[in-house]
């Protein structure tokens, strides 16, 4: 978080719009993560929206609530001890202090992230028909849930964190 401080500091002199169009488009922030950065950067210490997932869900509507829903009962089911807590004001995944699995909601799409680059990377043609990003993976609202793909992006994962504590 040093590092994503001083990038705040550097550019403290513009306006919050600026700036989070300035984390989205140079380092490839989701809306929510960049508004949690500048938000903090600015003094916010109240930045806590949710408890938990369904606080998280309340504002969505009923299609969003249903796919977000299926997505972590999919992923729980397979991976019962991985904790749901809300970081960034998101739904996320842990496996002690690593995050496995986060999830945002836009107005069009639901973004979806492993947390690690390399994991989309290995997943490349299994993710050929969604739009990717470094880390994040774009489904439709209304996403008929892929198991596999999701239960193969948290073995990824799960194996990446494995191997980087070795």
């Amino acid at each position: 978080m040093r590092y994503w401080f001083g990038v705040m500091k550097e550019i403290a002199d513009r306006k919050y719009p600026e700036q989070i169009a300035f984390l989205k488009e140079e380092h490839g922030f989701s809306q929510a993560h960049a508004n949690a950065l500048v938000m903090y950067s600015r003094g916010s210490k109240s930045s806590k929206r949710f408890d938990d997932l369904g606080d998280f869900l309340e504002k969505h509507d009923a299609v969003k609530q249903k796919t977000v829903k299926k997505i972590f009962k999919s992923i729980k089911s397979k991976y019962p001890k991985l904790e749901q807590v809300i970081a960034w004001n998101q739904p996320m995944l842990k496996q002690g202090n690593d995050y496995v699995f986060g999830l945002s909601i836009s107005k069009n799409h639901i973004t979806i992230a492993p947390f690690r680059a390399e994991v989309l990377e290995s997943m490349e043609k299994e993710l050929a028909i969604y739009k990717t990003n470094k880390k994040t993976v774009v489904v439709p609202v209304d996403w008929k849930v892929d198991e596999q793909l999701l239960h193969k992006m948290i073995r990824l994962t799960l194996k990446q964190i494995k191997e980087s504590k070795n």
